[in-house]
């Protein structure tokens, strides 16, 4: 192989290569679900997704002659760092194939790259932040991800650690079926708080949407702030991903918790439309938009949903409101006809959180790991 050379993204043709090189390199994995073209498109502009106001990014490619043969970005995400008070650089979007040589010189240049930014750590993967798709695959490579979650070769985070990458923290997915049954205890807890409390429980409500994103960031940023690696969204970000997700959204599996009519917790489970985007290879085109109608619609072939967040305010926390809220998504995701959920990401060390899922009849299934090496 001749010389690998690193070249920075700077046009439109660049980028399409960036966003396009998975297609190829995974083309051959069964599990692989290649995310829209398009949507990929409007994440990068920056004139468009508000999350580049705070944040400084660049996108790299690897290529041998004319050839990509790999793939990385950059992000120093000011957010991030001014609200942990740290100087971490982030790395992501980390594709190349099983060659250290490839490997070692994409993160090398992540690596110059950051620490001319003033970074004194290097984290990730983070596609740019853990308000997006975050973490190594290292567990659970047999089947393919759920919508909005990572996917990568085994032999990816075994080149990391060979270049001197630690883990700096793990996030669990766990799997449960609508057949298996809630714990006694559980069930006990949230019908007890639902007969005593002056809680109430109620569905996204559609036509009122921009207010409820304002609610529901509301909570989000109270309900994560202490937990690692929690960056918080401005109204403007939160917006712009609200209504990106307003595509595939279904109001029945979005649930707010509310005291004396103010929300206190939710719960947002989106159906999993990767089952769909499959068989569509990152393009809606010629044909994409009537394939995913037939796929959703028609065959209903989505059938699984993934619990992507689930939040409580502080002063509501540890008093069983998340017996609660799972046992309202698992009544409301079984009566819409949802056979299975992915509770996903949680933090391994989010200890109460994975005793409450478990308590769900939920079981581990996936393991993501965050990496990083001082600077």
């Amino acid at each position: 192989m001749s010389k690998v050379e690193v070249v920075e993204v700077e046009n439109a043709g660049q980028l399409n290569k960036f966003i396009k090189f998975p297609h190829k390199l995974y083309k051959d994995d069964p599990n692989y679900v290649a995310p829209l073209d398009m949507e990929r498109k409007e994440f990068f502009d920056k004139n468009k997704n508000p999350f580049y106001k705070t944040a400084k990014t660049k996108l790299f490619l690897a290529m041998d002659g004319k050839e990509v043969v790999g793939r990385i970005a950059t992000c120093v995400d000011y957010q991030y760092n001014d609200f942990h008070d740290q100087n971490i650089g982030n790395f992501g979007f980390f594709d190349c194939p099983d060659d250290y040589d490839i490997a070692s010189t994409l993160l090398r240049v992540a690596m110059i790259t950051l620490k001319k930014e003033g970074a004194t750590k290097m984290r990730g993967p983070m596609n740019f932040n853990t308000n997006h798709e975050c973490g190594f695959l290292v567990e659970g490579f047999d089947t393919p991800p759920m919508v909005m979650m990572t996917y990568n070769k085994p032999y990816i985070p075994k080149l990391a650690e060979k270049f001197g990458m630690k883990k700096a923290m793990d996030m669990l997915a766990l799997k449960m079926h609508s057949s298996d049954p809630l714990s006694e205890r559980m069930e006990r807890i949230a019908l007890h708080i639902q007969k005593r409390s002056k809680l109430t429980v109620r569905p996204l409500n559609m036509k009122d949407f921009n207010n409820e994103i304002k609610r529901a960031l509301d909570v989000y940023n109270q309900a994560w702030q202490h937990n690692w690696g929690f960056v918080p969204m401005t109204e403007d970000e939160f917006k712009f991903q609200g209504h990106n997700l307003k595509q595939v959204v279904d109001p029945n599996v979005v649930l707010f918790v509310e005291h004396e009519g103010k929300p206190i917790a939710f719960v947002l489970a989106l159906p999993d439309v990767n089952q769909a985007l499959k068989s569509l290879k990152g393009s809606l085109f010629p044909l994409g938009v009537l394939k995913l109608l037939w796929n959703t619609k028609i065959r209903n072939k989505v059938h699984n949903i993934r619990i992507v967040t689930f939040g409580i305010i502080p002063e509501f926390q540890k008093k069983g409101i998340d017996s609660f809220l799972f046992y309202h998504i698992y009544k409301a995701g079984g009566a819409h006809g949802y056979q299975e959920a992915e509770l996903s990401w949680i933090l391994e060390s989010n200890e109460m959180m994975l005793r409450s899922a478990e308590e769900m009849g939920a079981v581990p299934n996936k393991r993501y790991r965050i990496v990083e090496i001082p600077l």
